[in-house]
Order: structure tokens, then sequence, then C-alpha cells
């Protein structure tokens, strides 16, 4: 390991000699010049902005083979592959309008295609994009994607769930390294912050190939915000209010680049008192308070390119454990709470050859969890540290074969210094090695990969065998093979079809081999299982997509099968009044898809309406119901887009329309769930006043104040209906 330290660190003084530029200009098919189109290399992390005239130019580039991407919002996004071997090439660019998409370059899969290139379906959305629907949360703006959904606890804890699969089922990426904070806990929240977050990416299905073991159901990559464009300085500041919990989210972010240095660097704090029900209560202890800091500084020159990101974030939670009992508008947190600070520090470098290039990213997450029952001695304390690495390096093509060959690893160690254990002390160490192969002929695409993990977990003995608390040692490994084949193809010019068959897998976590007690947040008297096997799935995913200049359609549908599915069944005995769950095995299978269109007629070119439908049914062989399995929901949507003079510039109007189904397919311990239907309003756009120019959002979420209870809420239990109306005002200054 500490070769490979040395290897990284020593690249990043490395100084290279070439200094090859591209450059040229960009308009439309008249020949007008083009502005503010987005010229990229994503190879490469390089970009750029056209000027007024359409010029651009990118510097320091390295020798070889590298895709160009020009995109500009109401243009169809361009790809040119360019030979770079020249010290200035000239490349002169025509785009055409296209009103109703942009394409994409998706980070998250092995060859940074554009998604129109990609093997794999994966949902892409700015954040940018789902802060303007008004969401407060990470987490509840990604429930907005068709597929995505949170089991949530009141405002403030939300886990993703992609396809009915949650916890340690969907793997989690931010700074480009693995995110570990204890994410079994049914109380442990996502953990990030939306702040200096620029995009996320969304893989619906097994892509244990590229990630290892806990990417079983799926995997959510959380782009940064880029850094500024050479010789560029920008400062701006946010803010959102928010009506039911008197809460606010402020934001200022400041970031610099040179040719070859860029820097950045962003805090942002967000608070919020009790939520409140649409008869006028509020939910005792749902207030949350949240800092958050993101900085990065990095280098490139023609050679050798390296980034440097640090990420704090503290949180300090209620626990909501009464229901609703004293009515407060204090944003300070009551006991029960959770106070949680996580540190995330990554170092991404690429190491750029004649026909091949190197990726090293190392990643150290510090998780540290304490939960304070009634004083503010910690009842529970948790100390989390992960080291991970990944190493990925790509061949010399072949042809039209591109091949990438990999290393990862990571090693995990938790400490307890509380007073209750949730699990035990322990060290987990992960190592896996792959490969991977894209193969491009005519209007097809087929990409193909294999992959070995190992996963080492080990325990320390804890308490009075026997006794609540005793925790057993365990010393168990577990290894998977797994592959993955895709196929992509174009039946028609404006038709594409994607078929892919993958396995993943998912080692036990420490809860599920060791538990033995009451778990605070379930009130449930868990015991693990240290005989549990892998949980090993296969997956089939068919995708078809039509596109047009006025017209999209999307139909996704899946077949998820998975050997060894953990779950928790009552035994049938009661420990100090609580029912006692054993941690069991069976195989169970997860089948469904997600359907939608996005209409934009002519010649009304200001209008956009979009409609979605997402459904997925959960069984065990035997026919019994997985538990935590989303409702269907049919989600439409009618946006329009407008100027007015010079002072409101991309403007926009939204009405949501949510339709949530009837749940009736609850496991033994869930309770079924009725039908609502929830409709929002937006407003927003660019304002500019005198030498002044900011962006504003104004949502209305719950306009109704409809009373409803989510199927995947943990409030359900105790008749909690989910947040009521909530009004949301968001600005964005430039400084």
């Amino acid at each position: 390991m500490k070769s490979i330290y040395m290897a990284l660190f020593i690249g990043f003084a490395f100084v290279a000699s070439a200094q090859n530029k591209i450059g040229g200009t960009i308009s439309d098919k008249d020949n007008k010049a083009l502005s503010n189109v987005i010229v990229s290399v994503p190879e490469i992390h390089k970009e750029t902005i056209s000027d007024t005239d359409g010029n651009y130019v990118l510097n320091n580039l390295p020798n070889g083979s590298f895709k160009i991407v020009y995109s500009l919002v109401g243009y169809a996004t361009q790809i040119l592959t360019v030979n770079i071997s020249e010290k200035e090439i000239t490349q002169n660019i025509s785009l055409e309008e296209n009103i109703i998409h942009m394409d994409e370059v998706i980070v998250s899969t092995a060859f940074n295609k554009l998604q129109s290139q990609n093997v794999m379906k994966v949902e892409h959305e700015s954040v940018k994009s789902l802060q303007q629907k008004g969401t407060a949360t990470l987490i509840e703006g990604l429930a907005k994607i068709p597929g995505v959904s949170q089991v949530s606890t009141g405002t403030s804890i939300g886990k993703p769930v992609i396809r009915g699969l949650s916890g340690n089922r969907v793997l989690v990426y931010s700074q480009g390294v693995r995110l570990e904070n204890q994410q079994f806990g049914e109380e442990h929240g996502l953990g990030l912050n939306d702040a200096g977050v620029e995009s996320v990416e969304v893989i619906k299905g097994p892509a244990s190939l590229l990630y290892g073991s806990d990417a079983l159901g799926g995997v959510l990559y959380f782009n940064p915000e880029k850094f500024a464009n050479p010789k560029e300085f920008k400062a701006d500041f946010s803010g959102r209010v928010f009506s039911n919990t008197l809460g606010s989210n402020t934001s200022l972010g400041l970031k610099t680049s040179t040719e070859n240095w860029k820097f950045l660097a962003r805090g942002s704090y967000n608070t919020h008192a009790d939520y409140t029900i649409p008869n006028g209560d509020r939910v005792t202890n749902t207030r949350y308070n949240e800092t958050d800091f993101k900085t990065g500084i990095g280098y490139s020159n023609s050679k050798f390119s390296s980034v440097l990101r640090y990420n704090f974030n503290k949180l300090d939670l209620g626990i909501p454990e009464d229901g609703i009992s004293e009515q407060s508008t204090s944003h300070s947190t009551i006991y029960p709470k959770q106070a949680v600070d996580n540190h995330i520090l990554s170092l991404h470098n690429n190491f750029y050859f004649r026909n091949s290039k190197l990726d090293a990213d190392l990643g150290y997450i510090f998780n540290d969890r304490s939960e304070f029952e009634d004083s503010n001695v910690a009842s529970l304390h948790m100390k989390l540290r992960t080291l991970n690495y990944d190493l990925k390096y790509y061949l010399p093509k072949l042809g039209k074969v591109e091949t990438i060959v990999g290393v990862q690893g990571m090693h995990q160690t938790n400490t307890n210094s509380g007073e209750e254990l949730l699990i035990p002390d322990a060290e987990t160490t992960d190592f896996g090695i792959f490969g991977t192969a894209n193969y491009e002929f005519g209007k097809n695409v087929l990409q193909a990969g294999l992959r070995f993990d190992n996963r080492q977990v080990s325990s320390e003995a804890h308490g009075i065998q026997g006794n609540e608390g005793y925790f057993a040692p365990i010393d168990k490994s577990f290894d998977s093979f797994n592959a993955s084949l895709g196929y992509k193809t174009n039946l028609a010019e404006d038709f594409t079809l994607r078929l892919n068959i993958a396995s993943g897998f998912r080692a036990p976590n420490l809860a599920e081999l060791t538990s033995n007690g009451v778990h605070e947040g379930s009130n449930r008297y868990e015991i693990g299982n240290s005989s549990l096997d892998n949980e090993q799935n296969l997956q089939t995913d068919l995708n078809l997509e039509y596109k047009s200049s006025h017209f999209e359609l999307f139909a996704n549908g899946f077949y998820n099968h998975i050997n060894n599915y953990i779950f928790i069944s009552p035994n049938g005995n009661v420990i100090d009044g609580n029912n006692v769950y054993d941690y069991v095995q069976a195989n169970a299978k997860l089948y469904g898809g997600e359907a939608g269109i996005h209409f934009h007629p002519h010649p009304l070119d200001w209008l956009h309406f979009t409609s979605s439908f997402e459904t997925v049914i959960g069984k065990k062989d035997n026919g019994d119901n997985l538990p935590l399995i989303p409702a269907n929901k049919w989600n439409n949507n009618f946006r329009g887009e407008f100027n007015v003079k010079n002072w409101w510039q991309e403007g926009f109007a939204t009405l949501n329309i949510e339709s949530t189904f009837a749940q009736n397919n609850n496991s033994e311990f869930e309770t079924r769930t009725n039908d609502y239907t929830l409709i929002n309003l937006g407003l927003g756009g660019k304002i500019s006043i005198s030498k002044a120019t900011f962006n504003f959002n104004l949502n209305a979420n719950n306009v109704l104040d409809k009373t409803y209870v989510s199927h995947l809420s943990r409030l359900k239990s105790d008749g909690i209906p989910n947040i009521g109306r909530n009004i949301i005002l968001g600005i964005n200054f430039m400084i």
C-alpha cells in the first residue's frame, strides 16, 4: 500500500513537455456563432466554454485519441474522436437545434460515454434541476427519479431505495470514492449535502462488476461540482427558505483556475424545526441542523492530472420517539438525538501515456456517530474508518475494442466507545480484480466483463455469553465471481434497444452476522446469524427508447432473482417486551420497471409535458412479499418556458401531479397503505435588475395540504402523516 501512495504522490510532481492544444469556431447550421457551448474532454477532465464569437481553445492536451464533446441547451450534443499528436489542431463544429434533450457524459460506467452511446441505461439528473422542484434534502430530490424511492424518518433521515432494494444493497459514491457511514442502520440517513454536488447518476441494477460488494441493487454516483474554467474566478451565494419547517439552507462558494491549477471551496448550513402535518401539529423532534464544507485543489498538464477533495459534514439530528407531543418551533434538538461527523478525503489521479492511461483513486472516510438517549453522554458511539483504492488501466485500443483492467480494495475498522453496542469492534478487508471490454460495430455496441472479489470480516468478542449485548467473535471469508454482458443497437434512426444481463453479490453486514439486542430504531430484539452466505443475484434489463425533435418515449423492464436474500423474521419469542427477530435467508425475486414520455408539441415550443409510471413487485420464492417495496407511482409534469423582455430570462412554470397507488403487497410485519395524490407548483428563472442578476425558484409542494402516509415512512406504524404544505423560496447570486 505504501508503494501505491509513493507512486501517486511522486506522479503529482510530474512535469510534462508537450503542450498540445485544440481550438476552433462553433456555429449553427446558418453559420451563426454560438456562445456558451460547453466543450469538454471527459477522459482527461478538461473543459472550456465558447466565447461570444463562438471561439474555443483547450490547452495542455496529452497525445492520444480522445473524445471531444460539444453541448449546448437547445442543440443536439456532438462528440468527435480526435487523434492528438500535433502541437495545434483546428476543429470547427456546427451544432443542430434539438429542443427536447441534451446528451450527458456518464461517469459512473466503465467507458465514460455519452448516454446515447452507453450500453447500460443510466439516469442522470443535475442537482440544480432537483432543487428547482423544491426538495429540502438530497435524498428527497433523488426520490423524484423514476425507480428511486426513500425510506424516511420525518424530513431529516432518508435512505435510498432502488427498485425495491435498500440499505447495504445500494452503494453510494461521492467524490469518486465509495461512501461508508454505517449505512446498515435504519436511523442512518444518506449523510450528504446537495451543496457542491453537480449531478447524480443512478445505475438501477447490479453493478458489482465495477464496484464489488454492496452494489447488488444499484449505485448512486454523485459528481462533485466542477472547477472554474482556466483564468476564471467565480463566487456565488445561494439561499432557500422553507415555510413548513421554518427552515433555511444557505451556501457560499468560490472557485478559481489557471491553465494548470484549480481551486474551490464551499460552505453551507441547513437548519429546520419540526415538520408540520396538515392538521397543524408538529411532529416532535424531527428538527435537525447540518453544517457542510467542501474544498478541492487540482493540477493538470499534458501528461498528468490530479484532484484532491475534502468534505466535512456535521449533522445534529433529532430522533422522533414520542410522535406528536411537545409543540415547539425550536431548531435545537432534544433527546434522543444523533450527532454525526463525516469526513471524506479523496485523491483522483490520471496518468496519460501515448495510447493508454491509468486512473488511480484513493479515498479515506471517517464516520464518527454518537447517539444520546437522555443526557450529553453518548449511549452509542461508533467510529468507522475506511481506506479504499481503485486502480484502472485503459489498454491501447485494438481496432474498435476498448479494454479496461483494474483492481479495487478496501480496509475498514469499526470501534465502539459507548455504553451500548449495535455491532462489535470489527475489521473488514476487500480485494477485487476485474476486466471489461467494449466493442462497437456499425450501429451496435457490445460490452462484457468478469470480476472476482474476496471480503474478509473479523470481529472481537464482547459481553457475557448468553446475555443481551454479547457478540461472539467471527472470522469469515466471502468470495464471489460476477459477470456482465450488455448489447445496444439502433433499431431505427431514433429508436434504441439496450439489453443487459449482469450478476451481483453482497456479503452479509456486521449487524446481520452478529446482532444480539434491542435495535432502538425498530423496537425489535434482533439476533444475528454468523452462518449467513453471500446474497447473489442475476438481473436482466431491457430498455427501449425513441427520441425525436418533439417526442421521447422510454420503457424499462427488469427481472431480478436473488439467491440467499437476507431478511429478519419473528421467531415467536419475546424478550423484555420486545418481539425477537432472527436473520434468515431465502431466495427472492423482484420485477417491474418504468415507462414514460416527454412531449414537446410544435409549434408550442415553450411547452413540455412529461409523464412516467414505475412499478416493482418483490416476493420470496414461497410467495410471501418482501418488505420495503415502494408503491406504484404515476408522475405527470407540465412545464412552460418563457422570457419576459430582458429582465426575466430562462423563465419556467411547472405543474406536477404525483399519484401514488395503494400498496397492498405488504410483508408480514408491515401494514397496507392507502393511495394519495399530491399537487406541486413551481416558478423560476433568471432575473436581471439594473446590474444585478440572480436565479430564483418558488415552489409550493403538496399545495392542497393533503394528509397522506408513505408506505416507506418509518413513522407510519405510529399513524403519523408525512409533511403538509411547504412553500420554498430559493435564490442564487453570482458575486
